[in-house]
C-alpha cells in the first residue's frame, strides 16, 4: 500500500512539473466570488465559482489516489467568523489508471458566511490553491475578492442549483444503517463499511474520508448484495505512524449514476 501512494506521488509530482522557459500558457480556469444573498438568522451564502477551460478539471475535496487536495485561506477577510463549504456530488475521473474525484466545466462551491458582528458589510478574501488537470497536472493558485454588502434576501439561481446538487443525507437516501469493521494492517487499519440503503444507481463508488489530518484512505473496493453496499479498503498516516481513528468522524460518500449519499459516521461493525 506504501508503494501505491509513492506512485501516486510520483504521478502528481510528474505530471506537475513547471513548463519550460519559452512556453505558453494561459491559465485553464478563471473564478470569482458570487456574493449571494443574505439569511433571517444574519448568515449569509455566497459561492465561489470556477470556470474551467474545455477538458480540464479540477479536484473534490477528497481528490482520490492521483489528485491535488484543494486549500482555501480566508485570512484576508473581514468581519468573518467562520466558513462552511458545501461541495456539489463530484465525478470520477480515471488519471493514467487511477480514479480521481473533481469537477469540470463551470464549477459552483456555495459557502455560508458566519459574520462576527451581524448586520455589517463582510469583505470575503479567498486565497485558493487547487489542482488542474488535463494532459498535464498545474498547481494553481488565485486570489478573489469581494464586499458582501447587499441585504437582499432573494437567492441568486445557480447558487441555489448548486445547493440542490450536494449529494442526499443518510436521512434522505433511505439509509438503514451504516457499520465499520475496522482491523490492523501492516501500514495502518483496514476499513470494512457495510452499509444498508438503496442502489444509487450504476456502478457505485464509494470514497471513505477518515475524518483526522495527515491520514490517507486508499481506493476502496465496492461490491453491493440487494440491499446492502459493502466498501473494503485501507487508511493510513502520511508519515507511516500509528494510528487510531474515531467512527463518529468516519464520513462515507457514495457515487451513483442516480445520485450521490453522505454518510457521516458509523457505528462498529
Amino acid at each position: 500500500m506504501i508503494i501505491r501512494c509513492l506512485s501516486a506521488f510520483l504521478l502528481t509530482c510528474a505530471s506537475a512539473l513547471p513548463l519550460a522557459a519559452g512556453d505558453s500558457f494561459a491559465a485553464p480556469v478563471t473564478g470569482e466570488i458570487l456574493t449571494g444573498w443574505q439569511q433571517a438568522d444574519g448568515t449569509r451564502i455566497a459561492a465561489v465559482r470556477l470556470k474551467l477551460s474545455p477538458g480540464w478539471k479540477t479536484y473534490w475535496r477528497s481528490p482520490g489516489d492521483a489528485g491535488i487536495p484543494p486549500h482555501f485561506d480566508w485570512a484576508g477577510s473581514g468581519n468573518l467568523r467562520g466558513v462552511g463549504i458545501t461541495w456539489p456530488a463530484p465525478e470520477v475521473f480515471l488519471t493514467s489508471g487511477m480514479r480521481t474525484i473533481g469537477y469540470s466545466g463551470d464549477v459552483i462551491l456555495p459557502l455560508t458566511l458566519a459574520p462576527k458582528r451581524r448586520g455589517e458589510p463582510m469583505s470575503l478574501h479567498a486565497d485558493l490553491e487547487i489542482g488542474v488537470c488535463k494532459d498535464i497536472c498545474v498547481p494553481h493558485r488565485m486570489s478573489l475578492t469581494a464586499m458582501l454588502e447587499d441585504n437582499s434576501a432573494k437567492p441568486t439561481p445557480m447558487i441555489a442549483a448548486a445547493l440542490a446538487a450536494r449529494p442526499y443525507s443518510a436521512k434522505e437516501a433511505g439509509v438503514k444503517s451504516a457499520t465499520c469493521a475496522l482491523s490492523p494492517t501492516k501500514d495502518g487499519l483496514r476499513i470494512e463499511a457495510r452499509m444498508k440503503l438503496p442502489s444509487t444507481g450504476g456502478d457505485e463508488v464509494v470514497i471513505i474520508e477518515a475524518g483526522q489530518p495527515g491520514l490517507w484512505s486508499s481506493e476502496i473496493q465496492v461490491t453491493r448484495k440487494g440491499g446492502t453496499l459493502l466498501a473494503q479498503g485501507e487508511i493510513m498516516a502520511g508519515d507511516g505512524s500509528p494510528l487510531a481513528l474515531d467512527r463518529s468522524a468516519i464520513r462515507i460518500t457514495v457515487l451513483g449514476t442516480k445520485h450521490a449519499v453522505d454518510i457521516r459516521g458509523c457505528s462498529a461493525g
